[in-house]
């Protein structure tokens, strides 16, 4: 089998993975119709062709511009839908989804109104494809505390649908500092904790989600390699990065997929994994993202089973089934 086939078959969880972020073209063009949205755009080719930026900041305002066009139920669903699809093309048997609040309340959704059709999506999903989900609430960090701690009680009825709270969006000039008092709180309410770090922001971004909001999880985290202390914690305390190979092409954190230090990380002994991010916008879902780095990096098969198990192994799963996925990739049977 092939090394492509191998990265198609073997059984993975993907664990930064924005919702908002897998809108398509197509699905953005369709929901603007339904709800007479204006867009800027005349085709869903030529919003295809608007994907073509150059940093976060310009991702992001076409980011936000675009999830104008979920606004009912059905809509929230239709985009859970349509990555839980993905992720059963992709033997994606895991996944844990983060969701952006802020990004619906602050134009007049309704928390009642995503958490439904999410949640909807979620269920249909493990009945029909067996596919297991967990929701990561994130907090938009370009604003502030205040509407952080809002959004985090207005997710109190929703306490028991939400696994871990995260911190994303623009992470120059908004250290996880800023955030230190709201997620106090969230772990008190006995939330697991992930933050973006280390991506656009310096090393010492991801000691402040370590120290201050004591994350079990740093999303990104490849400038870690700028401290070579912080690489010695990582690789002791084994704190799970979810990398993002395509996305840190895309936003320039990186020149040519070439450069890309996920292998030399792996090889250090740190725990990382593959993740896709925001597919639509940066190029590729997760297997996408496997791919590229088989043929810009070289990894091999044990590097895709490798980075298969370390999906588990910092996934959110009771250790019972983080052990069952794990024996699966070992297990040749999923070649057949």
């Amino acid at each position: 089998m092939s090394l492509i086939d191998t990265i198609k078959k073997t059984p993975k969880a993907e664990l930064h993975l924005h919702i908002e972020g897998s809108l398509t073209p197509e699905l953005m063009w369709d929901l603007a119709a339904k709800h007479s949205v204006s867009l800027p755009y005349n085709s869903v080719e030529e919003i295809a062709a608007a994907y073509n930026f150059s940093d976060l900041q310009s991702f992001l305002d076409l980011y936000y511009a675009g999830a104008g066009v979920l606004i009912d139920e059905d809509d929230f669903y239709q985009l859970m839908w349509a990555y839980l699809s993905r992720c059963h093309e992709e033997n994606i048997v895991h996944t844990e989804i983060m969701f952006d609040p802020q990004t619906h309340t602050e134009r007049g959704i309704e928390f009642a109104t995503f958490m439904a059709g999410f949640l909807r999506a979620m269920k249909d999903a493990e009945e029909q494809f067996g596919i297991s989900s967990y929701l990561i609430m994130s907090f938009l960090r370009h604003l502030p505390e205040s509407s952080a701690f809002a959004t985090l009680e207005q997710a109190k009825p929703y306490f028991s649908d939400i696994h871990a709270v995260g911190l994303d969006s623009s992470e120059l000039g908004h250290p996880p500092s800023k955030f230190e008092r709201v997620f106090k709180q969230a772990k008190q309410h006995g939330f697991k904790i992930v933050a973006h770090a280390g991506e656009e922001g310096p090393a010492s971004y991801i000691w402040e989600a370590i120290n201050l909001l004591e994350v079990d999880r740093i999303d990104h985290g490849v400038r870690c390699q700028e401290d070579a202390e912080l690489m010695t914690y990582l690789k002791e305390k084994q704190i799970p990065l979810t990398v993002c190979p395509l996305s840190n092409l895309k936003l320039c954190v990186i020149d040519d997929m070439k450069q890309h230090n996920i292998l030399t990380l792996l090889e250090e002994g740190l725990l990382v994994t593959v993740n896709s991010d925001d597919p639509t916008y940066f190029g590729g879902f997760l297997n996408d993202n496997f791919i590229a780095l088989s043929e810009s990096l070289g990894i091999n098969e044990e590097h895709v089973k490798a980075l298969a198990k370390n999906s588990f192994i910092a996934s959110f799963l009771p250790e019972d089934k983080k052990r069952q996925y794990i024996n699966k990739v070992d297990d040749d049977d999923f070649r057949k």
